[in-house]
């Protein structure tokens, strides 16, 4: 209706948010109808709308999260790894070892690798970061997180390895491992973030990968170059973490 003054030549007026409308653009609803109505569609829960609030959301969650983390070193390697076998071992050994220096670790929050390195983390009582992934067959976060993130979407969970670490450890792994670190190799390559420290442990598991892209991808011209400081392949724990930190001023 209208608020004071005299009535319009076009009839009844109506305000919806900032919007006036008048006479024939009248609604026959009302917003907070439209809000409290029973058994609406929930067709509008699976559209992009709606799923590009997720997204903001997750990005809001992550960021609030870790904003105060302060430094942190990322490690990444398979979840298959058992806690009999030497790579986890050794993780548990590079995550202890990284937070015995007041630095944070972050992992993908899942077993095996990244189960290992939170352990070690936490059992020096130090920020133990998992950033989990939705997964039909994923378990949650691992019990050694002491800070747990669970994401729907990957490039999220991504932006936050890349915004919070300032160096890596790529431990042996599958698909996941792989597609992290040729996403940071990407972005490093590219300009788009600052070089930070990438240390590849167990020499004898990159080097066939990496011979190849410096022979068969680097003389078709596909790539360039890889920088010699970007990557640095270590089988000694300490070195690895010794690396991983140099990029971190205190």
């Amino acid at each position: 209706m209208e608020g004071g003054g005299e009535r319009s030549p076009l009839g009844e007026s109506y305000r919806r948010g900032p919007v006036l409308l008048r006479g024939s653009m009248v609604p026959h609803d009302n917003t907070t109808a439209n809000l409290l109505r029973e058994e609406q569609p929930t067709d509008w829960l699976h559209m992009d709308p709606w799923r590009v609030l997720r997204i903001q959301a997750e990005f809001v969650d992550g960021f609030g999260a870790l904003a105060e983390l302060g430094p942190a070193v990322s490690v990444f390697g398979s979840a298959r790894s058992k806690e009999s076998e030497p790579d986890y071992r050794t993780a548990v050994q590079m995550g202890a070892s990284i937070a015995k220096r007041g630095i944070a670790v972050i992992t993908g929050g899942g077993p095996g690798i990244m189960e290992a390195a939170n352990r070690g983390a936490s059992s020096e009582g130090g920020k133990s970061v998992g950033l989990g992934i939705e997964l039909p067959h994923e378990q949650g976060i691992n019990q050694w997180a002491n800070i747990g993130i669970s994401f729907r979407y990957f490039f999220v969970r991504k932006t936050m390895f890349v915004k919070y670490s300032s160096g890596v450890i790529v431990c042996p792994g599958g698909f996941g491992t792989l597609d992290e670190l040729f996403e940071l190799l990407t972005l490093v390559q590219t300009h788009k973030v600052k070089s930070i420290p990438i240390v590849l442990f167990d020499t004898a598991y990159w080097h066939g990968l990496f011979d190849w892209l410096d022979s068969n991808v680097q003389n078709r011209g596909f790539i360039s170059p890889l920088d010699p400081e970007l990557v640095a392949f270590t089988d000694d724990p300490d070195e690895a973490v010794h690396v991983a930190v140099s990029g971190i001023v205190r």
